[in-house]
């Protein structure tokens, strides 16, 4: 039986989008069953806050993670982030404790992860992984299960580099060693990769935030990058081929207090 990969972006606590999403691939009673033999979901980060769920959400991954823990890969976000370790901002309804807890223990207990490569060899982080961040941090590592590897002995040493926040909090400049939970997705993430010489490494998948505004139709790229990119508005995907060599997916819906529709996972192209 051949095997499909579906990496979902940020949820931000809708319960409802996520279940609708998730019985769409094929899980039963309406997104709450069990998920499929063959499916697994990467959900990149950000399960939290925004909406009004955000307690069920962390309830029913916590299902997966504890009895179909190869069939749900959960990556760490910012949002997430928030309740592993020193807050870096204050979200004005946190969750409560047991939610908290138990997003504590993912981490601990090595059920959430900064990265995951997709059988095909693409690097799946939260908020995307800047050229900066690889060369001067990881060393520069040549392939995806390096970076990844790299990027969880980070976490096993809670090492703050891991959570380096980019402009994306509270009005900061751009920063180029902003880690891959906080890169901006237009301004930090894919004008470090488009301004080198070389090819990037690897092709990447994110969340996050988007290089493409959703609300306003228009892109957060300058034009000459903008050339490069294709947006998906109907799964709220935006892809760019790199200049000189690569490719960023975004996959961030940019759900707000209510969900952005429409929106789907992205599907891995060759694990299906």
């Amino acid at each position: 039986m051949s095997t499909r990969h579906a990496v979902i972006g940020d949820v931000g606590g809708h319960a409802g989008a996520l279940r609708a999403e998730l019985a769409r691939l094929g899980v039963p009673d309406e997104g709450r069953g069990p998920i499929p033999d063959d499916l697994v979901v990467v959900q990149v980060g950000d399960l939290v806050h925004r909406g009004p769920d955000s307690e069920e959400v962390v309830r029913q991954v916590d299902g997966y993670l504890r009895r179909q823990p190869g069939r749900w890969v959960q990556l760490i976000g910012n949002h997430e982030a928030q309740y592993v370790r020193p807050a870096a901002f204050q979200w004005p309804t946190p969750l409560d404790p047991t939610a908290a807890d138990r997003i504590g223990a993912w981490w601990r207990e090595g059920l959430m992860v900064p990265a995951t490569v997709l059988p095909t060899g693409v690097l799946v982080t939260h908020a995307g992984l800047t050229r900066g961040f690889w060369r001067e941090v990881l060393g520069a590592p040549g392939s995806a299960g390096e970076i990844a590897d790299a990027l969880g002995a980070l976490a096993q040493a809670d090492d703050p580099a891991l959570f380096r926040a980019g402009c994306l909090l509270q009005g900061r400049d751009p920063d180029p060693l902003a880690g891959p939970l906080w890169a901006a997705a237009a301004s930090e993430l894919l004008v470090s990769w488009a301004e080198a010489e070389e090819p990037a490494p690897v092709d990447q998948v994110h969340g996050h935030s988007s290089s493409y505004d959703w609300e306003r139709g228009a892109w957060r790229l300058g034009p000459a990058l903008a050339e490069h990119g294709h947006v998906d508005a109907e799964a709220k995907h935006v892809t760019v081929d790199l200049p000189a060599g690569g490719r960023v997916v975004g996959v961030d819906p940019d759900h707000g207090a209510t969900p952005r529709t429409p929106w789907r996972s992205w599907p891995a192209p060759g694990t299906a």
